[in-house]
Protein backbone atom coordinates (compact mmCIF):
# COMPACT_ATOMS: atom_id res chain seq x y z
CA UNK A 1 0.00 0.00 0.00
CA UNK A 2 2.89 2.69 0.42
CA UNK A 3 4.38 2.05 -2.66
CA UNK A 4 1.13 2.76 -4.46
CA UNK A 5 1.70 6.81 -1.99
CA UNK A 6 4.96 6.70 -3.37
CA UNK A 7 4.28 5.96 -6.47
CA UNK A 8 1.32 8.38 -7.01
CA UNK A 9 3.54 11.18 -5.32
CA UNK A 10 6.65 10.34 -7.95
CA UNK A 11 3.90 11.21 -10.61
CA UNK A 12 2.87 14.57 -8.87
CA UNK A 13 6.31 15.32 -8.36
CA UNK A 14 7.98 14.44 -11.45
CA UNK A 15 5.24 14.88 -14.16
CA UNK A 16 7.45 14.83 -16.92
CA UNK A 17 9.77 11.14 -16.20
CA UNK A 18 8.18 7.75 -17.66
CA UNK A 19 6.55 6.09 -15.18
CA UNK A 20 7.25 2.10 -15.87
CA UNK A 21 5.02 -0.05 -17.88
CA UNK A 22 3.16 -2.98 -16.45
CA UNK A 23 4.47 -5.52 -18.73
CA UNK A 24 2.78 -9.22 -17.75
CA UNK A 25 3.13 -12.90 -18.97
CA UNK A 26 0.61 -14.55 -20.59
CA UNK A 27 0.28 -16.60 -17.39
CA UNK A 28 0.45 -13.74 -15.35
CA UNK A 29 -2.25 -11.60 -17.31
CA UNK A 30 -4.64 -14.34 -17.14
CA UNK A 31 -4.49 -14.70 -13.34
CA UNK A 32 -4.43 -11.19 -12.78
CA UNK A 33 -7.36 -10.81 -15.22
CA UNK A 34 -9.63 -14.46 -15.04
CA UNK A 35 -11.97 -13.48 -17.68
CA UNK A 36 -9.37 -13.85 -19.99
CA UNK A 37 -8.12 -17.01 -20.09
CA UNK A 38 -3.94 -17.88 -21.68
CA UNK A 39 -6.14 -19.87 -24.44
CA UNK A 40 -8.01 -16.96 -25.36
CA UNK A 41 -4.95 -14.45 -24.82
CA UNK A 42 -2.52 -16.70 -27.27
CA UNK A 43 -5.40 -16.49 -30.04
CA UNK A 44 -5.43 -12.93 -29.82
CA UNK A 45 -1.31 -13.16 -30.09
CA UNK A 46 -1.79 -15.43 -32.74
CA UNK A 47 -4.03 -13.32 -35.01
CA UNK A 48 -2.79 -9.75 -33.51
CA UNK A 49 -0.36 -9.49 -36.90
CA UNK A 50 -1.45 -9.55 -40.53
CA UNK A 51 -0.92 -12.91 -42.47
CA UNK A 52 -0.69 -14.24 -45.83
CA UNK A 53 -2.91 -17.32 -47.00
CA UNK A 54 -2.91 -18.82 -50.71
CA UNK A 55 -5.92 -16.54 -51.00
CA UNK A 56 -4.79 -13.33 -49.76
CA UNK A 57 -3.57 -10.97 -46.78
CA UNK A 58 -5.91 -11.31 -43.64
CA UNK A 59 -5.53 -8.23 -41.60
CA UNK A 60 -4.22 -8.89 -38.01
CA UNK A 61 -6.81 -7.73 -35.34
CA UNK A 62 -4.47 -4.80 -34.44
CA UNK A 63 -3.19 -6.36 -30.81
CA UNK A 64 0.11 -6.06 -31.48
CA UNK A 65 0.68 -2.00 -30.27
CA UNK A 66 -0.11 -3.70 -26.67
CA UNK A 67 2.75 -6.36 -27.02
CA UNK A 68 6.41 -6.50 -25.98
CA UNK A 69 8.57 -8.97 -27.98
CA UNK A 70 12.00 -9.54 -26.79
CA UNK A 71 13.16 -13.05 -28.64
CA UNK A 72 10.38 -15.43 -28.08
CA UNK A 73 8.99 -14.16 -25.53
CA UNK A 74 6.04 -12.02 -25.27
CA UNK A 75 5.00 -9.45 -22.88
CA UNK A 76 1.43 -7.63 -22.69
CA UNK A 77 1.19 -4.08 -22.18
CA UNK A 78 -1.39 -4.31 -19.05
CA UNK A 79 -2.54 -0.27 -19.41
CA UNK A 80 -2.36 -0.62 -23.66
CA UNK A 81 -4.27 -4.20 -23.99
CA UNK A 82 -7.24 -2.36 -22.15
CA UNK A 83 -6.95 0.30 -24.44
CA UNK A 84 -7.27 -1.83 -27.45
CA UNK A 85 -10.31 -3.30 -26.02
CA UNK A 86 -11.96 0.00 -25.54
CA UNK A 87 -10.86 0.99 -29.10
CA UNK A 88 -12.43 -2.59 -30.61
CA UNK A 89 -15.58 -1.38 -28.55
CA UNK A 90 -16.18 1.51 -30.14
CA UNK A 91 -15.90 0.48 -33.31
CA UNK A 92 -12.52 2.27 -34.53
Amino acid sequence: MDNIIVTQANKSAFPDVPQPRTLLTVRQFSDKHPAFTQGAIRNLIFLSENRKTSKGTIEGNGLNVALVRIGRKVLIDEEKFFQWINEQQEGR
